[in-house]
C-alpha cells in the first residue's frame, strides 16, 4: 500500500521534534539539586554507592551495606528521611553523577582531595584508611610498595577515578607500568591472569579481595607510600553537588553528633576499620584536606 507524503507536514514535524529536543536538553542542563527542604518534604533521597566493600555496596539481597550506607542511613533517619533510593554506579561516575544531579549524595567513603573539592563538596570525614597491594598468590615478584613499580617492567593496576593514580604519579611510576580497570570486581582476574602484577587499593579493599580467591593475596610487609615526606592516609566523606550546601550542612550536624557515640565507631569497626582508622577520621577537617596543596 502506498501513502501520499506531505513534505510540508514532514518539515513541520521535524522542526517540532528538533525544537522539543533542544528544550529538553536545556531543561536537563539547568536541572537543580533537590533542596534540603524538598528532601524533607518528600521524605525521600537518592544515594549512590560504587559497590566497593567495605565502603559502600549492595549485598546479595539488594540491601545497601558498608561504612557509608550504614552511617548515612542513620543520619537520614535522624532527619526524618526514611525512603532511600540506592543507586549503584562505577566509582569514576560518582562525581559526574553528582554534578548531573542523578543522585543527591555519594556514600562511597570517597577520599577528600583538593582537585575533587573543585568539583563537588564534602561532609566532614566519616573515616580514614591506609593503602595496600593485591598480588598473585605467593607474591612471585616480591612486591611490597607502590614505589616498587617506579623501575622495571612490573605492572600495577588501578581503578578508574581512584586516588591511587595521584599517588603513583607522585612517586614517579611511569604510565606504561599502570593498567586501568573499571571496578574492583576486575581486580582479581587482572592480577591472577598476569595482566597486571598487582592492584593498588586501600588496605581494606585489598584484604576483602584477597579473601575472595586463593589465586591472590595481600602483599605482606606493605610499606605505606611516602609523598612529600609524609605517609599517605586517606579521609573518606560523603559527597554532594556543589549547590547542595544546606544538605551537606545538615548531614555534618548529624554526623558530628553520631561520631560521639559508640554505635558509630562499632559500625565502622564492624566493617574492618581499625581503632587507628576510627580515631584518625577526626585528625583533619575537610577544609584542611581540600586546601592541602595550597
Amino acid at each position: 500500500m502506498r501513502y501520499n507524503i506531505n513534505k510540508d507536514v514532514i518539515h513541520k514535524s521535524v522542526t517540532t521534534l528538533i525544537a522539543g529536543s533542544v528544550l529538553s536538553c536545556l531543561a536537563v542542563g539547568v536541572a537543580q539539586a533537590a533542596s534540603l527542604q524538598e528532601i524533607k518534604d518528600s521524605g525521600s533521597i537518592k544515594i549512590a554507592v560504587a559497590n566497593e566493600i567495605p565502603y559502600g555496596y549492595m549485598d546479595m539481597s539488594g540491601e545497601a551495606k558498608g561504612a557509608g550506607p550504614d552511617v548515612i542511613r542513620h543520619i537520614m533517619n535522624e532527619m526524618g528521611v526514611d525512603d532511600i533510593e540506592w543507586v549503584t554506579t562505577n566509582f569514576s561516575s560518582l562525581i559526574p553523577g553528582l554534578q548531573a544531579n542523578r543522585f543527591d549524595i555519594a556514600a562511597a567513603e570517597m577520599a577528600v582531595l583538593p582537585d575533587r573539592c573543585q568539583q563537588v563538596i564534602y561532609s566532614e570525614p566519616n573515616s580514614s584508611y591506609g593503602e595496600g597491594l593485591l598480588v598473585k598468590e605467593g607474591n612471585p615478584k616480591d612486591l611490597h610498595a607502590f614505589s616498587d613499580f617506579v623501575d622495571g617492567d612490573a605492572k600495577i593496576a588501578i581503578m578508574a577515578g581512584a586516588d591511587q593514580l595521584d599517588m603513583l604519579q607522585a612517586l614517579g611510576v611511569p604510565q606504561e607500568n599502570m593498567v586501568t580497570i573499571s571496578s574492583n570486581a576486575d581486580a582479581i582476574s587482572t592480577v591472577s591472569t598476569g595482566r597486571a602484577d598487582a592492584y593498588a587499593a586501600t588496605s581494606l579493599t585489598v584484604s576483602e579481595l584477597a579473601n575472595k580467591s586463593d589465586d591472590v593475596e595481600s602483599a605482606g610487609d606493605f610499606k605505606d607510600p611516602v609523598i612529600d615526606g609524609e605517609e599517605v592516609r586517606s579521609w573518606g566523606a560523603f559527597a554532594f553537588n556543589s549547590d547542595n550546601t544546606e544538605l551537606r550542612d545538615a548531614v555534618n550536624e548529624a554526623l558530628a553528633k553520631y561520631k560521639q557515640t559508640d554505635d558509630w565507631s562499632e559500625t565502622l569497626m564492624g566493617y574492618g576499620f581499625s581503632q587507628a582508622d576510627v580515631d584518625g577520621s577526626s585528625h583533619h577537617t575537610t577544609e584542611e584536606l581540600c586546601t592541602a596543596d595550597s
